[in-house]
């Protein structure tokens, strides 16, 4: 199948290209040029109307929206998860299991294994992200803490099993019982590590970093706090070109300083945009649950009952909106922290993240105001709001 898209600003990490024409071929962006090219040829042509296109947003951590949460491992949730990121120009995304007991972890996997080995109608599943149970009870947040425990390499086998290897990345607490020998066991079968929900000093945060830790789990939340004596895992983090950190920028996890200060440091490169999106994602106010505990959310902020923050109700659009409106950040600078930037992050950038000769057909076209209004995932236009097909 052959697609043309037309008059298009045309986005990519280090500037935008006006007036640009992008032929799909097979899946695959197979060409970008100023020529005028007549829709001759093409069984479907879109005109951009000089509106942006832009890298498919990926959502690296997110645990729902919709009402749906992937520890319901079933198909209908996956569908309506995968349906809702569409609407919100997430093309890929890694299902994101939050701590829970063995079984129930185990039957996420599986459900998500099944689910990427299937034919996917919607925004595509790419990975699975365990965050948790390897986590410390001081920084657990909204983590289950009957559940937490230490790490061992004999469930971390049972965990790959069960992800028919599909398990892209895991979240540890460095501190925690045999940990380095997790990430240094991890690394060798090609898992990503992140660091997450630690207490962990700088020094230890080092060590995990030294043995294959290569992502902060939504930099600031569910850390050990930074002091300039003890600068902890924030300090390691930030400070150790080896590392790429996650951001919820919903200007509720962190403050708009403290964002801007973490791209200062890390650059547009090393700064992963995420939702950590929950069920309650594209609802309105109400209660929810989240790990199995009651989470209320109120204009827009989830909580449990004792006021801890459990997840967001962010989508990654309005994160780049943020960034670009209460930050100042320039638009394709925000569009790269989610989209190239969060594929290095996984290794998946060879064929997603940047609009490309040879990468996947993964685009989406927005507005000046970031209004989505159509969502291509594999050469095939899966989304529209108001841009239609030409022919």
């Amino acid at each position: 199948m052959k697609l043309l898209i037309r008059n298009a600003k045309v986005i990519t990490p280090y500037e935008i290209l006006d007036n640009k024409n992008v032929i799909v071929k097979d899946g695959k962006i197979a060409e970008i040029t100023s020529d005028e090219l007549s829709p001759d040829g093409f069984l479907e042509v879109i005109d951009a109307k000089s509106n942006y296109l832009s890298p498919g947003f990926i959502d690296i951590h997110n645990h729902g929206n919709s009402g749906y949460d992937f520890m319901d491992a079933n198909f209908e949730a996956f569908d309506e998860i995968s349906k809702f990121h569409l609407k919100n120009g997430v093309t890929s995304y890694l299902l994101t299991t939050i701590t829970s007991k063995h079984q129930d972890l185990i039957d996420a996997l599986n459900a998500g294994s099944e689910y990427i080995e299937s034919n996917m109608r919607y925004s595509n599943m790419v990975g699975i992200y365990l965050e948790g149970p390897y986590f410390s009870k001081e920084k657990k947040g909204a983590q289950p803490e009957r559940y937490l425990k230490n790490p061992t390499i004999e469930e971390i086998d049972d965990f790959i099993k069960a992800s028919r290897n599909h398990l892209t990345v895991v979240s540890i607490a460095p501190e925690m019982e045999n940990s380095l020998n997790s990430i240094r066991y991890l690394k060798e079968k090609g898992i990503k590590v992140a660091m997450g929900h630690t207490n962990s000093t700088y020094d230890i945060a080092k060590k995990a970093i030294d043995s294959g830790a290569s992502i902060a789990t939504h930099l600031y939340n569910g850390m050990r706090s930074f002091s300039h004596r003890e600068p902890g895992i924030i300090g390691a983090s930030l400070t150790d070109e080896r590392v790429r950190c996650e951001i919820i920028a919903d200007m509720i996890h962190i403050h708009k300083a403290a964002i801007k200060l973490a791209i200062d440091i890390k650059g547009y490169d090393s700064i992963v945009l995420i939702s950590d999106a929950m069920m309650a994602a594209g609802k309105s106010d109400g209660e929810y649950t989240l790990g199995g505990q009651d989470v209320t959310v109120k204009e827009g902020k989830a909580m449990l009952k004792d006021g801890t923050i459990a997840g967001s109700t962010l989508t990654l659009d309005k994160a780049v909106y943020n960034l670009v409106n209460h930050l100042g950040i320039k638009l394709n600078d925000a569009v790269r922290m989610a989209t190239l930037s969060s594929a290095k992050a996984i290794g998946i950038d060879d064929k997603k993240g940047s609009i490309e000769i040879g990468k996947d057909a993964d685009m989406i076209i927005f507005d000046d105001k970031l209004n989505i209004l159509n969502t291509i995932v594999n050469g095939e236009v899966r989304y529209y709001k108001d841009i239609q097909l030409d022919i």
